[in-house]
């Protein structure tokens, strides 16, 4: 019998061993594998802990892979995982992330190489909801925080919480007094899908074993299929979706990209540029951090035999909003955050669309406009 796995993750620590501590109380013989990357730049390993509702029952290091503390969880954690599904003793092994940890990386890793021993039983991220926003608004790189995983991450404090919050299937909410509406609405608009219940709740133990599908959650996360925020307003926040059938001028949005990445606390989707016309390009933005990607091309510039070897999921989404003559091309940004101004938004985004003259040149009069993103895109160029 495979033994059930819970993944809890989230950017703050006490939020995550509320939710790990309540647990292991309220689960019979459940256990908690939990790696501290704290100290890894300074140990050149990483501390490896299992305890249960009475405390620690064991603990070990694992060396760092190319000087990568996350690499090394990576790869002790499945064996560790299997080590105890061969024991045969635990109920639910409960792998408590470490602040930074994004669970996307640990689910498909669980999922990919757990094999009969090991079935990934849910993903949780623990949230003190008074502390969401300012997670959120934090542009801060993490290694300036004290809080990336290998010298190399260069990821910011909001864009990690963003993606932890938003690929969790539970959002397991920690009791918190300074918590207000508007942090509970923020919630609910980053992340509407998710089941949103209170640490240590019965409901919480019943979620965590309702089983988790990492493909369904990848396709969920990808820019051409993403399962984006609908529009909304409540207690003071507001999600804006923009959707339009028209590219962008490069230069004038690439003008306009500092003042889009700071008009909300979260925004995201895929857009369309002018002189790419064939490039899907995805959009994250947190804390006024901007990550702009090629993530390839538009189902439209594929010739009809590679449509086989694109998802089902994707030829779904696409279908939904196919244009007559754009096909999937298209803007499609969804922005959140307390104190929207969405008509000024709306408006700036307008600004940055082809004019109908432009429009009119085609595509080979796209293509000889400036190319504005070619240092975002093309570094090495």
């Amino acid at each position: 019998m495979s033994l059930p796995v819970l993944i809890v993750g989230g950017l703050h620590a006490d939020a995550r061993a509320t939710v790990v501590e309540g647990l292991l109380a309220a689960v019979p013989g459940s256990v908690a594998l939990h790696h501290d990357l704290s100290t890894a730049a300074d140990t050149g390993t990483v501390r490896r802990t299992v305890r249960d509702a009475s405390g620690r029952l064991e603990s070990g290091e694992t060396p760092l892979v190319n000087d990568c503390a996350c690499c090394a969880l990576r790869e002790d954690l499945v064996p560790e995982l299997r080590r105890l599904a061969a024991d045969g003793t635990a109920a639910l092994a409960v792998v408590e992330l470490w602040d930074s940890v994004e669970p996307r990386a640990m689910a498909e890793v669980i999922a990919a190489h757990g094999g009969e021993l090991l079935d990934l039983s849910n993903v949780v991220t623990a949230v003190d909801p008074a502390l969401a926003l300012a997670a959120l608004a934090n542009g801060d790189d993490l290694a300036e925080a004290g809080l990336a995983s290998a010298a190399t991450d260069r990821r910011t404090v909001g864009d990690t919480w963003a993606r932890q919050l938003e690929y969790a299937a539970v959002l397991a909410l920690v009791d918190s007094p300074e918590a207000d509406e508007s942090d509970l609405a923020l919630l609910a608009q980053l992340h509407p899908t998710a089941r949103r219940v209170a640490a240590g709740s019965p409901e919480l133990v019943r979620l965590a074993f309702a089983g988790f599908d990492t493909e369904a959650a990848a396709a969920a996360q990808h820019p051409a299929c993403a399962l984006l925020p609908q529009e909304a307003d409540e207690a003071g926040v507001a999600t804006l979706v923009w959707h339009r059938c028209r590219p962008f001028h490069p230069e004038r949005l690439y003008a306009a990209l500092e003042d889009l990445a700071c008009a909300a606390a979260r925004s995201r989707g895929r857009f369309w540029l002018a002189d790419r016309p064939d490039t899907l390009l995805s959009w994250e933005a947190a804390g006024g951090a901007l990550l702009v990607e090629d993530n390839g091309p538009w189902l439209a510039s594929l010739p009809d035999a590679a449509w086989e070897l694109v998802p089902p999921v994707r030829r779904a989404a696409a279908a939904l909003g196919w244009h007559p003559e754009h096909g999937d091309c298209c803007q499609h940004l969804v922005f959140t955050s307390p104190g929207l101004d969405a008509d000024g938004l709306r408006g700036l985004l307008e600004s940055c669309l082809l004019t109908d003259a432009e429009f009119g040149q085609g595509r080979k009069g796209w293509k000889r406009l400036p190319a504005a993103f070619d240092a975002l895109l093309d570094p090495v160029a």
